[in-house]
């Protein structure tokens, strides 16, 4: 089989006093996301879906939050350590659609910059990088602004 699919989901409780970084880049907002490393909800969600797409387990088994190694890291590098075990495995990213549900701070500014900053981790062209933003219409823990969750889908290919 030379193409294969991955899903991956987050989410992360939003807290002030920490910086809100989502999709690589930190953005301008009051809150943060609370967790073990930087709390990158879009970057862990595009993570956990390459390991799933080549079966590799989650970013929990590979990360996992009771390992001090991890404490306040950046998913940048949690992101670029699983590239490079698909990598070893022979598998590249071909494209992926990841979509962030949030109500605050609205992310249409930086969509782009977001693309740009995870095509370059991956190694991929921008246009192989699609970032949406949605809202969760006033409901639930993200209705509420408690929160922030992301979802992700990757197809790889045998390089």
């Amino acid at each position: 089989m030379n193409l294969r699919t991955g899903f991956g989901y987050d989410s992360h409780r939003l807290v002030e006093g920490r910086p809100l970084v989502l999709g690589g880049i930190e953005l301008p907002y009051h809150m943060g996301c609370t967790g073990h490393s930087d709390a990158d909800v879009l970057l862990h969600a595009i993570t956990d879906a390459l390991l799933g797409a080549v079966a590799l387990g989650d970013i929990g088994m590979h990360f996992p939050d009771t390992d001090p190694r991890w404490k306040g890291a950046d998913s940048r590098k949690l992101l670029a350590h699983v590239t490079g075990l698909l990598k070893e495995r022979g598998w590249q990213v071909v494209n992926m659609d990841c979509t962030v549900v949030l109500e605050q701070p609205k992310l249409r500014p930086h969509i782009d910059t977001m693309r740009g900053a995870i095509a370059g981790l991956l190694g991929v062209a921008v246009d192989a990088v699609s970032v949406k933003a949605s809202t969760n219409e006033k409901m639930g823990f993200t209705g509420r602004g408690e929160g922030i969750m992301a979802f992700a889908t990757v197809l790889v290919q045998r390089a």
